[in-house]
């Protein structure tokens, strides 16, 4: 039974926002605060007596785990960075700090472990240094698989690349992933839009200018191209160059060499192309806009991303890949959308693709004070224009099942152990039935 001392000693751990435990000389837990419980999704009682390592699930439990270090030696660990397994299978970049755990005599008794959730400072890193990898691009599509399974390969080689695509549907994420993978990952990755500048600007942004080459010249410029010495140049846009512009891109390729503008020296090009379209490369080939040579040039790897319209079934991974990055993101606390908004995302189309189904998500952010996405939270162009009625869609079991799973998940603040034993089943089952039914929430 707990004492006054006890309860008094958990509401204060309770107030503090980092998660912090307590082990025995057993390593079993014997305290375990509100953060912890947050951060690691596993309830307090479910918790207490068990092995640290079975709750915390972290990337160095079975090696070199920290608060075993602390305990052999003696020496506390401050801020060590890893990654633990949330109760919902997700990686969570956290922390560490440790202690031991002494009585009145001196006498070591166990070990206290405090962690720090670094969610927002690992979004935010990504954001501000873009440095994505496979893991953020979402998809459970055959051809999206298809082409997560050979770019590992392509990313090795120094071949060009060819990101084919409509706007919206990850060709940038694609190439950062492709850069921050091969061997150059350590050098720049810059890019241009190719589409978006008039040939002067563009020459002089790919390859620098000397001092007086032109009107404006009153400077040395360096370029793209040496910015990204060493590195991987994006070329988005590709298909919306000039013939000119196609010229000297090609003498780029083949050469690996280029002028900047007003020089005569020949500078030495040690840069990865990877380009990108969302035009169709061989009409444009065929009706001579595009330079057959330069074409079979930059196509050595063609990836074609494919639209979302087409892989309606990856909307659910997606909507709930942004809900986690925009509560992060905006400090909010959003279960998951309901059936109802689901089923309208699942019909439109989204000639924006990804990108549009991204700022869908972030207008819902502004606009939900509650747990749950509904559909008048969506943009007015995607308001229904009646009342929402399950029975009239196909699936009624399935609307009806998810309806009670998202009410259920509010009512729990969004914690999934919760409901599951409010709904009496296991949290494994909850998960099975969310997945299945496009709640990953």
């Amino acid at each position: 039974m707990k004492t006054t001392k006890d309860k008094h000693i958990q509401v204060i751990l309770d107030s503090i926002t980092d998660g912090v435990f307590t082990v025995d000389l057993e390593h079993k837990v014997t305290l375990f605060n509100g953060a912890a419980e947050r951060i690691t999704g596993v309830k307090r009682e479910d918790a207490i007596g068990r092995q640290c390592w079975e709750v915390l699930k972290a990337s160095i439990c079975e090696g070199n785990c920290a608060l075993r270090e602390t305990m052999r030696t003696g020496e506390p660990v401050v801020c060590r960075p890893l990654f633990i397994v949330n109760s919902a299978g997700e990686t969570v970049p956290i922390s560490v700090s440790t202690a031991l755990l002494k009585d009145e005599t001196g006498e070591i008794i166990g070990g206290v472990e405090t962690f720090r959730d670094l969610s927002l400072v690992e979004e935010l890193r990504k954001k501000v240094e873009q440095r994505y990898t496979f893991a953020d691009i979402i998809s459970q599509n055959k051809r999206m698989l298809d082409l997560f399974d050979i770019v590992p390969a392509v990313a090795e080689s120094e071949s060009t690349v060819l990101i084919e695509g409509e706007s919206g549907t990850g060709k940038e994420l694609f190439a950062r992933a492709i850069h921050n993978l091969s061997p150059r990952s350590e050098r720049p990755f810059v890019v241009v839009n190719c589409g978006a500048l008039p040939d002067t600007l563009l020459e002089s942004e790919l390859f620098g200018h000397k001092k007086g080459a032109f009107t404006d010249a009153r400077y040395d410029r360096e370029g793209r191209f040496a910015m990204a010495e060493g590195g991987t140049i994006f070329l988005d846009e590709i298909g919306d160059v000039s013939s000119a512009m196609q010229a000297r891109l090609l003498r780029v390729l083949q050469e690996r060499t280029y002028e900047p503008l007003g020089s005569s020296q020949t500078v030495r090009a040690d840069v990865r192309v990877i380009a990108a379209t969302n035009r169709d490369m061989r009409e444009l080939v065929e009706s001579g806009e595009f330079r057959q040579d330069l074409y079979y040039r930059i196509n050595v790897v063609n990836l074609n991303l494919p639209p979302l319209r087409e892989r309606i079934k990856d909307i659910p991974y997606l909507i709930d890949h942004f809900i986690t990055r925009f509560n992060r993101l905006k400090s909010k606390s959003i279960a998951g959308i309901s059936p109802e908004a689901l089923s309208i995302l699942m019909k439109f189309e989204f000639p924006g693709n990804v990108r549009e189904l991204e700022n869908i998500i972030e207008h819902c952010f502004v606009l939900c004070t509650g747990k749950i996405i509904l559909p008048k939270h969506l943009p007015t162009y995607l308001q229904p224009k009646g009342a929402f009625s399950p029975s009239s869609h196909s699936g009624t079991i399935r609307d009806i099942e998810g309806k009670l799973i998202l009410d259920t998940l509010e009512r729990n603040g969004g914690n999934r152990l919760a409901t599951a034993n409010e709904l009496g089943i296991h949290k494994t089952t909850l998960w099975r039935k969310m997945k299945r039914l496009g709640l990953m929430g």
